[in-house]
């Protein structure tokens, strides 16, 4: 019998039109190798320490993998809740906080049957996977430009809402630029907003934060029943490639989360981690507190050398180097440093090991053109 080859035949397969239309996330890459020289990347917000001793034997015997996780990773969730002080059955895991927002935005935000599509706000520049995902879901994306130092403008984010905004998107601290919002500014805004929107309080770097005055998501969800409060183990837990992360919300929200949540998101080894890290939290938070020691000294660094940056209450410090980002990203590279340029707007650095972190500043004393002012 004679096979019929059909490729080229008939009409071409399209995707969806919205897919031309969003950007490509872009991860960051590792550092290219030089002679003499420790590689360090720098792109990624990543911790730079590995998993807890304890995480990793706890994992290292694991052999029921070949049998599906709990779908709704009840020990993880009830061990949560006694951690923050919710019922568990607020919380709702996700392959990372991005997965957690993505289901979302699945239950809440999208392309209506009939009348305009959902819109979805959030300040820009701030984290580049948000209008990759309301893309996807199928809702419109309405960008608020961030202020001169890196800080969401809440007034002109209030403005934006119209009768079709169905969730605002709220980072903090903010990556790449590092502010985070207060809770005094952050109360007046719900105060602003619609009760019927959902106002996501997205907190992936939260355990890195030391402003006093800083919002608590948690707090905020207490009181406000719009509100959902998004976390995550990949950063300072050192958990990023498991992927655990969850949101809380009251059940007036949780409900519809339920519905649009992935199952088996968190594997059964992913959720062991979360849960002896977990366990061990004060030993995750002795790491922490070094990384931000390290990030004092860099921001500090970077200050007696007349750079001005943001406030830095992540793991990761922000440049706004304008269209000399390229060239800065570029020399960084010729000293086996991988940083995370963002077109020609700012260069997000974050803080590695010491190593890593004086080498940076020994590139910022040698650079001719810092950034002034904001």
């Amino acid at each position: 019998m004679t096979s019929i080859d059909h490729r080229g035949a008939g009409a071409v397969v399209r995707p969806r039109g919205v897919l031309g239309r969003l950007p490509s996330y872009v991860a960051g890459k590792p550092a290219a190798a030089v002679q003499g020289l420790t590689s360090f990347k720098l792109s990624s917000n990543e911790n730079p320490l590995p998993p807890l001793p304890a995480v990793l034997e706890s994992i290292a015997s694991a052999v029921d993998i070949n049998r599906y996780p709990d779908a709704t990773a009840s020990r993880l969730r009830a061990a949560l809740g006694d951690f923050l002080g919710v019922p568990a059955e607020d919380i709702v895991t996700g392959g990372g906080s991005l997965g957690a927002l993505n289901q979302i935005l699945a239950a809440f935000a999208g392309q209506n049957e009939a009348g305009p599509a959902d819109e979805v706000i959030y300040a820009w520049r701030s984290f580049e996977a948000y209008p990759i995902s309301v893309g996807l879901a199928g809702a419109l994306s309405v960008q608020v430009p961030v202020k001169a130092d890196g800080t969401h403008d809440l007034d002109a984010m209030a403005a934006a809402v119209t009768p079709n905004t169905r969730v605002i998107l709220l980072c903090t601290p903010n990556n790449p630029t590092g502010p985070v919002l207060t809770l005094a500014e952050t109360e007046r805004f719900l105060a602003a907003v619609p009760s019927d929107v959902v106002v996501v309080i997205d907190e992936a770097y939260q355990e890195f934060v030391r402003r006093p005055d800083a919002v608590d998501g948690i707090e905020l969800y207490r009181n406000y029943p719009n509100v959902v409060v998004l976390r995550t183990f990949s950063k300072a837990h050192g958990l990023a490639g498991l992927r655990v992360g969850y949101s809380v919300s009251r059940p007036e929200l949780t409900r519809y989360l339920r519905v649009s949540a992935v199952p088996f998101a968190v594997s059964s080894l992913a959720e062991e981690a979360a849960l002896v890290s977990l366990a061990h939290f004060d030993e995750v938070a002795e790491r922490v507190q070094g990384l931000v020691d390290e990030r004092e000294r860099v921001v500090a660094g970077l200050r007696s050398l007349g750079w001005q940056v943001p406030d830095a209450q992540g793991n990761f410090v922000w440049l706004a180097l304008g269209a000399d980002s390229p060239g800065f990203a570029a020399q960084a590279e010729q000293r086996a440093l991988s940083v995370r340029a963002f077109g020609e707007e700012g260069v997000r650095v974050s803080i590695g090991e010491v190593e890593a972190n004086d080498r940076f500043l020994e590139l910022c004393a040698a650079y001719t053109n810092a950034p002034a002012g904001f």
